[in-house]
């Protein structure tokens, strides 16, 4: 047995086994662009051995405008896979409220959960991008209170019937949506929290959450769970890492460094000109694909070999409060087929000692 089939101890009192995810953005950029019809295919092909290999979730992720394609319509591309896959779970990771109607949501939502047949997960997020908010002529200052009040009423209409609701930005009476979601009372709901404010939002509306690199928010959400009188065991918490697992350690960084420069310098640019939360400022500040590898940014990415990658695995689970962890494996503009064999690889050699039974 090598090191990335041991078995790995619970840390204090926690199951120390997740849900295992990855996260697909649909980016198609310039340098290594393929025709969108084939690389979607590609996509959905991938998607479909995630499921065949026993991955849990496939999450997709939602930002517009972008010059590499960034996927800009996660629930038609949701309702694709739920009519190619028959077992893994399909999530948004997460998809901007403030950009949707919720009525026409929670219309679409109830539509891909009966095409799934119950196995679809609504993340939502204010958003961030300065350039979107400006696009659609909608005050960047907007975005929280949009953002709660259209989860609210997406909420409510999963669950209630004759729904009145008479918000700041959408107005219904006596609306009742017809079909109703298979998920009873309501298809699973997360916030991605990336400020304490965020955090405390999902614990007081009792969503789960949904967390990126950065501190842990987890303890911070499991107190506000219990202040709001909620059982902190009833909820989910994810978290997003980059992982990719190559045969040797070479290999899976010249298989991903210079995808990885490219969605670092994307989102360093997007995240330092918000500057929301702590250390956005200086994301703008990305080493060279050559000199990535040996930056402090791939601390806390897990790029390796299985055991290299397994024992990044297993102290980020000592450290970190998660049931389920995603991975970021299909990097913009990376070769599917290799992104298919890395998670191949992963879940042969690493993921079943992590993996919910």
């Amino acid at each position: 047995m090598n090191d990335a089939q041991l078995s790995f101890a619970t840390d204090q009192g926690r199951d120390c086994t997740m849900k295992m995810g990855v996260m697909f953005d649909f980016r198609n950029p310039k340098p290594w662009r393929k025709p969108n019809p084939e690389f979607y295919k590609s996509q959905l092909d991938e998607i479909v051995r995630m499921e065949e290999l026993g991955f849990d979730n496939c999450w997709l992720t939602e930002h517009h405008f972008v010059e590499d394609g960034y996927n800009p319509a996660t629930l038609p591309v949701a309702a694709a896979i739920a009519a190619r896959t028959s077992r893994i779970r399909i999530g948004t990771f997460v998809l901007l409220m403030p950009f949707h109607n919720p009525v026409r949501l929670a219309e679409d939502v109830t539509s891909i959960d009966i095409l799934s047949n119950g196995r679809f997960d609504l993340g939502v997020g204010q958003g961030y991008r300065a350039g979107e908010f400006s696009a659609l002529k909608i005050p960047r200052r907007e975005r929280a209170p949009r953002m709660a009040e259209g989860i609210e009423l997406v909420q409510r209409l999963f669950t209630e019937e004759n729904v009145t609701f008479d918000g700041r930005f959408t107005q219904v009476e006596n609306m009742t949506i017809y079909p109703r979601p298979v998920q009873q009372p309501s298809p699973p709901i997360w916030i991605g929290c990336r400020t304490e404010k965020a955090t405390a939002r999902a614990a007081r509306m009792g969503f789960h959450m949904m967390a990126t690199i950065g501190p842990d928010p987890a303890p911070s959400y499991r107190a506000a769970l219990k202040e709001a009188g909620r059982d902190p065991s009833a909820f989910n918490i994810a978290q997003l890492r980059m992982v990719y697992t190559a045969k040797t350690t070479d290999q899976a960084w010249e298989e991903t460094a210079p995808h990885l420069h490219h969605m670092l310098k994307l989102y360093g640019d997007w995240l330092s000109e918000a500057n929301d939360a702590e250390g956005d400022s200086a994301m703008s500040e990305i080493p060279s694909p050559e000199k990535l590898r040996y930056s402090p940014y791939a601390e806390g990415m897990m790029i390796g070999t299985p055991d290299e990658v397994a024992r990044k695995m297993e102290k980020f689970r000592k450290e970190y409060d998660c049931s389920h962890f995603v991975m970021g494996t299909q990097m913009p503009g990376a070769d599917p087929v290799k992104a298919t064999r890395a998670l191949e690889l992963f879940a042969k050699e690493v993921m079943p000692s992590f993996q919910t039974k």
